[in-house]
């Protein structure tokens, strides 16, 4: 497993192939990603590299990580973010990764957090189908309806789909080609929806279960 990315969700757009095929796209915009530190199964018990994005003034960082900065020699960045590897040796601190880490063809694996919904009903956040519309319901037709039984068992079951707060939390989607890679611009173009608001960040990464 390689070291991934981090970077930016510009939106999404669309392209036409040779026969003219719609193609939805994601536009990910890849800042350079810098080697910070390491960790080494000898040290941590783990091989990992974590990385370091879009430099920031010292002001703008809060004390704990500017104390971290300093111990480990690096610049300041806004955002990191550490990757499993399989051997964090073969990495050096300072090397630098863009967005022609990837390839187009390859498969990918993006990680973001979902957009916020809120508090919502059961219909929405499940997509239960809700009570009938006539014949008794009333004012209850978008209510998840019964939650459980009588003496047995007594109670509500733990991740009893009900109503709740919806959204704002980490997804991965998988399997994910890369269509086409802009170097000029540092842009990934993937094919497909990627969790996350525009500008939101993002991590790419090999595909974990689909070979190259």
């Amino acid at each position: 497993m390689r070291v991934g990315l981090i970077a930016e969700k510009v939106g999404m757009t669309q392209l036409f192939d040779d026969n003219g095929v719609q193609i939805p796209i994601t536009v990910l915009k890849v800042d350079p990603c810098t080697v910070v530190s390491l960790r080494t199964k000898e040290k941590d018990g783990y091989s990992a590299v974590q990385l370091g994005t879009r430099e920031d003034k010292e002001k703008h960082i809060n004390k704990p990580q500017l104390g971290y900065f300093k111990k480990v020699n690096s610049k300041l960045f806004r955002i990191l973010k550490e990757f499993r590897v399989e051997d964090s040796s073969t990495y050096n601190v300072g090397d630098v990764f863009d967005a022609t880490h990837f390839e187009a063809g390859q498969f990918v694996d993006v990680s973001g957090v979902t957009k916020g919904k809120g508090f919502a009903g059961a219909m929405k956040r499940h997509g239960f189908g809700g009570l009938r519309a006539t014949h008794g319901v009333s004012i209850s037709h978008r209510s998840h309806g019964s939650t459980g039984n009588r003496t047995l068992p007594g109670r509500v079951f733990k991740g009893k789909r009900m109503a709740g707060h919806m959204g704002s939390t980490k997804v991965t989607i998988l399997n994910l080609k890369v269509h086409s890679v802009d170097k000029d611009k540092g842009v990934i173009f993937v094919r497909g929806a990627v969790p996350g608001c525009k500008s939101g960040i993002v991590y790419i990464r090999d595909a974990v279960k689909k070979s190259k």
